[in-house]
């Protein structure tokens, strides 16, 4: 990875970790039919009842399904093969532009200093998870 590619990465995962961003993988839909599918089977078995208690173990197994699918978005980022990280890379360096800069914190410090070009490269951020990863960004509460 290039020095100014790794520069662009981490400012990335400076922005995304001071919106405390995470992912959701769009796989986590199995947790959900996975609740209401044994929801739905419980209350067919068991009536009222059953969907009850159909519902709390389809719960309890669409939670074990998607553990450990949420992840940071920064660590997501770091985590991304060099051909994603180039793909990133592009879309931000197409909205700074001409800007120069000599190491991450001086782009860092250019971006979190400029509120338009900062929430330009979040937007950019964000649109490549959604089409290139799949993936739904949160905010932590």
């Amino acid at each position: 990875m290039s020095d100014r590619v790794g520069d662009v990465m981490r400012l990335c995962c400076e922005l995304s970790a001071n919106q405390q961003m995470k992912t959701a993988v769009k796989h986590s839909g199995k947790g959900a039919a996975a609740a209401g599918g044994l929801a739905f089977a419980g209350g067919l078995i068991g009536g009222p009842l059953g969907i009850a208690v159909g519902g709390a173990v389809g719960g309890l197994l669409g939670c074990w399904m998607t553990s450990g699918q949420f992840k940071p978005l920064p660590q997501v980022i770091m985590e991304m093969t060099p051909d994603q990280q180039q793909k990133l890379y592009v879309d931000v360096v197409a909205i700074l532009g001409s800007i120069q800069w000599t190491d991450v914190a001086q782009l860092t410090a250019l971006v979190m200093g400029n509120a338009t070009l900062k929430h330009q490269v979040m937007a950019a951020l964000m649109g490549y998870v959604h089409r290139e990863l799949q993936a739904e960004v949160q905010y932590v509460d």
